[in-house]
Formats: C-alpha cells, structure tokens, sequence
C-alpha cells in the first residue's frame, strides 16, 4: 500500500503531510445515462461550508489549512456535484525554508458522495504537481492528466469500485453512521492517489471530549492502520477526531513521525448545517 507513502520515497519534505492529513454498504443499481453509481445519504454538510485549521510542526506553528464547501452546485457529466477545497500554506519561518502553496479540489456528487473530478496544484520548495482526475465510476477507472511536466501526460488507471480520493474521502467518512459502532469497529474505504489504489482501514476508538482551537469538542476518535513504512511511527500513528454531533467535521489530527509529529487544529469554523457539539453545552 502507497497511501502517504509515494512522494516522501522520492525524497519529499514534511511539508507534504500538511494536506495528506487533512485524508455499510451502499444500494447499488444498474446505470442509466446521468444516474449515480450508487445512492448514499448525507445529513451532515452542505455548501457554504468553511473551515480553518492551524498546523503545527513539532513546536513550531508551520502553516494553515482552509477546507470549504462552495455556496452553489457544479455540475459533472450532468450531475451536480459539492465543490470542496483544500487549501495549505505554510507560514513563519518554515515558509522561509520550505515554502508551500497546496491547493487540492474535489467535485463530489451529490448523491453517492463519490468524486467525479479531483485536481491537485502542488507547490512545496522547487517541487511542483499539476493534475486533473476524472472519475469513471461506470467501469472503475481513472483518467489522469498532469500539466506540471514540459509536455502534457495521460494516463488511465483501473481503481476498486466506489473508490474515494483524499478530499472526498474525508466528506464520506462525515456521512457514515457512527451510533451502531462500538470501539474496535473497522471502516474500510477504497480509493486512488498518486497514481495508485488503495484499500484502507480506520478503527473506530470511541468517544472523547478533547481541547482545540475553537474550544473543548465531544469527538469520535478515528485511528487509519498503516503499514510498515518510513514515515509514520507504528500503526496507529495517524488519529482522527471528528465532531460528535450531526456534523462531523473534522476538529483534529495528529501524526507521529520518526522525524517528529504533526498536529492540524481547528480554530475557527462557519456555514455548518448544526450546531457544534462543544463541551459544556
């Protein structure tokens, strides 16, 4: 499994994990011109969505991240679609030495929260990526295009059925239903990145009240396996804490590094569908 793992082998900086942490069974049908691959509900985002993380680097205050929902519909292949974006920056003296400009979108449909296009503009010290993926659900392939490189380059790819790629990833966890899990339950997610599959687990921790940014937050504690690798420090490095309320947005993630750690902050936040689940309320 390359998830997390392809461009920090080709010698890449920390800097690349700002964005790469911000990372039931379905009816299915037979598909007709225009209809989703699958129908998934989702009570829990909308457009007009915003928000904005701090990210830290061991001690230092390394960056900032905006994840936001666009106020109106795109329309895909004549289906309407969320547009999400996720933008990072790196800030102070990290930007100095290592300067990064990310910015990853995702046009998500609205009625099987699937991506049906997904673009990357990747700016990290000299390194640069350009790329444009679209989604064929139909048949389980992908279609990339990279613009970073002197001449324009194509490839098509076959994926896992109802694959995900990050940023859409993140939307379809907020869809699930966490009230039947009990602590050691697994969600397993399929999905593209980097020009490769993956089949990901996310054990299901529990409930915690933790402190952020924007104040103490009753979350659901999610922690995705990873394999051996030469990045994050065992296999329960990664922990995800989602919002436990209606919402579920993301309010926290923290990674242990061999090289030192990586924690992503909510501090501010507006356009939620409900009210956030703070403690004390």
């Amino acid at each position: 499994m390359r998830l997390f793992l392809t461009r920090w082998q080709r010698g890449l900086p920390p800097s690349s994990l700002l964005l790469l942490l911000l990372l039931s069974s379905a009816f299915t049908q037979q598909l007709g011109p225009g209809e989703p691959a699958r129908l998934w509900p989702n009570s829990s985002f909308r457009a007009g969505e915003t928000l904005r993380y701090k990210v830290h680097y061991g001690v230092l205050n390394a960056g900032e991240a905006t994840v936001e929902t666009g106020r109106n519909l795109e329309m895909v292949n004549g289906r309407p679609c969320y547009r999400a974006s996720v933008s990072g920056r790196s800030t102070g003296s990290v930007d100095f030495f290592m300067r990064v400009r990310d910015q990853w979108r995702s046009l998500i449909d609205t009625a099987s929260i699937l991506p049906l296009r997904a673009s990357r503009d990747i700016q990290e010290s000299s390194y640069r990526k350009k790329e444009v993926v679209d989604f064929d659900h139909d048949h389980d392939l992908v279609n990339v295009l990279q613009t970073h490189t002197k001449e324009p380059i194509h490839y098509v790819f076959r994926v896992p059925n109802n694959a995900q790629e990050l940023v859409s990833g993140f939307y379809y966890l907020r869809t699930l239903n966490y009230e039947h899990l009990r602590p050691g339950d697994l969600i397993r997610m399929n999905g593209f990145f980097d020009e490769s599959s993956f089949n990901l687990e996310i054990c299901y921790k529990g409930r915690e009240i933790i402190d952020t940014k924007a104040g103490p937050i009753h979350v659901l504690k999610l922690v995705p396996r990873m394999p051996n690798n030469r990045v994050f420090r065992g296999e329960d490095a990664i922990k995800i804490y989602l919002s436990d309320d209606r919402n579920k947005i993301p309010v926290l993630f923290q990674a242990e590094l061999f090289v030192g750690s990586v924690k992503v902050d909510l501090y501010k936040y507006d356009g939620l569908k409900y009210r956030l689940n703070t403690a004390g309320q």
